[in-house]
């Protein structure tokens, strides 16, 4: 499996696309992930090499004619290419660069194609030692094929071929009747095989879409879509780690619908929900590209504005407060009006983390509210003191109960 801070390129050659094709409506997410897994790691790519290197070697030492010595150098310069491809793309990948992966490709079939050929030289001379070296060799490949590659299962399907298929020709050459069961071993051999790949790139990608629509789930807000507390604090935390050493502010506006109750008391809860989407497609569609909004729960909503000043932050506030008081259409066929009340903290004016933040931005939150409303106010140091007394006397509370028992 590929490293996560590791990226590699989707191939652009119109062969090798296809041969990495993994179905049509598979997210562009998981094809980068897929491709990502052809690379492999080092140590099970040495071994690979190692394996058929070291065959190669000793066939040619046994018998040291053209053919075998021909296929050791093809060895050779395969290898060693595929090796330096290796390295070059897991540097670019870390550094998020393209990636040489149509080159990776065509030399992973011509591999596959190398060890096929030297079971078919080894069959056709009649040495039954090299014979059955090299046929293990391209036997046990089929196998690690399967294991590396089906990822991109039109690859695996070709290399499990290019291995082991030049058997066939191989064994009719070698003129021993016994071998000609290949004829009727290896097709369905290789046929389980390139059906096996395909089963498990099916698994793979279902297990990756599982896992992908668990973890939007968990970051999600179910009614509305929105970034939930964990996508928000997850963002928060991410966005102020790489604050240090940039300029501009983080701006957090906290938002808290008014009179949100009488919509649920006077429709019922199927029109609140109704109108809590509505307020959510209307924030999507007023926050600026790059920031992010968010549902916390019941009607609180919060947009973390990246690279702005506090003037900005508060300008965007007001026009959310105008914007969201704007009447709704609900689905019982009234029309509705609520006001939004907006707290706003500023990073790192405010605080470094995502809990001072969001305490920060409730206080000031609760200084909107107590103003009267629909508008919004920017946390103070007043807001700041009478927060941490508050958290002071909370934290000293437990201590006071322990000494009186």
């Amino acid at each position: 499996m590929q490293s996560d801070s590791r990226i590699y390129s989707l191939p652009r050659w119109r062969v090798t696309r296809w041969f990495a094709d993994c179905g049509a409506d598979v997210p562009e997410d998981i094809r980068v992930a897929l491709i990502g897994n052809l690379y492999g790691t080092l140590p099970v790519f040495i071994g690979g090499i190692l394996n058929t290197l070291l065959v190669a070697a000793a066939i040619a030492v046994r018998s040291p004619t053209p053919l075998f010595i021909a296929w050791l150098a093809l060895e050779i310069a395969i290898c060693l290419t595929r090796l330096a491809v290796l390295i070059v793309a897991r540097r670019r990948a870390l550094r998020h660069r393209a990636t040489p992966t149509d080159i990776n490709l065509v030399l992973s079939i011509a591999w596959s194609g190398s060890v096929g050929y030297g079971a078919l030289i080894s069959l056709a001379t009649g040495d039954w030692v090299a014979s059955t070296l090299a046929c293990i060799s391209a036997g046990a490949m089929v196998g690690g094929i399967c294991f590396r590659n089906f990822s991109a299962p039109r690859l695996c399907g070709a290399m499990i071929v290019l291995s082991l298929g030049p058997t066939i020709p191989g064994a009719l050459i070698a003129g021993e009747p016994l071998m000609l069961v290949l004829f009727f071993q290896i097709p369905m051999y290789l046929a389980a095989m390139t059906m096996a790949c395909f089963k498990l790139n099916r698994m793979l990608i279902a297990t990756m879409r599982a896992e992908r629509e668990n973890d939007r789930r968990a970051r999600h807000d179910e009614l509305t879509g929105l970034a939930n507390r964990a996508g928000l604090v997850g963002a928060l935390e991410e966005r102020l780690s790489q604050q240090d050493g940039r300029r501009g502010s983080l701006a957090l506006l906290y938002l808290d619908l008014d009179d949100f109750k009488v919509i649920n008391d006077t429709y019922g809860h199927a029109a609140g929900d109704r109108l809590l989407q509505s307020v959510a497609e209307r924030l999507r569609g007023l926050v600026p590209e790059g920031d992010l909004p968010a549902r916390l729960g019941g009607d609180e909503f919060v947009v973390l504005a990246a690279g702005c000043t506090e003037e900005q932050a508060t300008a965007l506030g007001r026009h959310l407060v105008e914007a969201i008081g704007v009447p709704y259409n609900l689905d019982c066929g009234a029309r509705a009006r609520v006001g939004v009340s907006v707290g706003i903290a500023m990073a790192p004016e405010h605080g470094n983390g995502a809990a001072d933040l969001l305490r920060a931005a409730d206080a000031a939150l609760y200084q909107a509210k107590f103003a009267g409303g629909s508008r919004c106010e920017v946390a103070s140091e007043d807001d700041l003191a009478r927060l941490r007394l508050l958290l002071a006397r909370n934290a000293a509370e437990p201590i006071r109960q322990s000494a009186a028992a």
